[in-house]
């Protein structure tokens, strides 16, 4: 690809960045994970923003982690993310799923567990995540776990739907359990409840 077609792609990419605010972001709760999944986008409709110097300047960086990711050393996918806070960098990496053989070895994955343990803690309320690519469910609820405020993607499932599945877990993720591709079954459920109601009595319980 030449350079032109490089710059061409990039500005396809930035014209076409998204942000999910943090007003959207929480309030449907842990199920509004799933029912907000449409096929198409993993969040329907994303908050309007207006992007900054500083917004172009992270999500090149995260562009630039998706390049090398999926094409220069070729670890993983061409996925790359950012996460800033306060106009510090707190990581900044790419896909590593090939490298690590492992398939949680997203880009955003990884640069939520680099940055949870660059502060020593699993929070990470007031960060922005700048993600070459639409976060995919398991992505998606890391971020939400994490507690960001916001994240910026540029490309969509759609752009990419004919090399990777998040479209399509996203459907899949909709269907009642017997119709989903991995088989899902409940097993020894009053011993695990047994568990909770344990863990319900402990003063200091893990609260995160």
């Amino acid at each position: 690809m030449s350079k032109a077609n490089d710059h061409e792609s990039l500005d396809t990419l930035f014209s076409a960045a998204r942000s999910i605010d943090r007003r959207h972001f929480l309030a449907a709760g842990a199920g509004g994970i799933v029912a907000a999944l449409s096929g198409v986008d993993a969040m329907a409709k994303p908050a309007a923003d207006v992007f900054t110097d500083e917004d172009r300047k992270h999500m090149a960086h995260a562009i630039d982690l998706m390049r090398k990711a999926g094409v220069t050393e070729r670890t993983g996918g061409a996925f790359g993310a950012v996460i800033v806070r306060g106009g510090e960098v707190l990581s900044a990496t790419g896909n590593s799923v090939l490298r690590d053989n492992d398939p949680s070895a997203h880009a955003e994955v990884n640069a939520i567990r680099a940055a949870c343990k660059k502060i020593g803690a699993p929070n990470l309320k007031g960060a922005t995540m700048y993600t070459s690519c639409e976060c995919c469910p398991m992505c998606y609820a890391t971020a939400y776990w994490a507690r960001l405020d916001r994240i910026v993607y540029a490309a969509s499932w759609t752009d990419y739907a004919d090399l990777f599945d998040d479209q399509n877990i996203g459907t899949d993720m909709k269907l009642p359990y017997a119709k989903r591709k991995v088989k899902v079954s409940q097993f020894m459920q009053k011993d695990a409840q047994a568990v909770w109601q344990e863990f319900r009595k402990l003063p200091d319980r893990a609260k995160y």
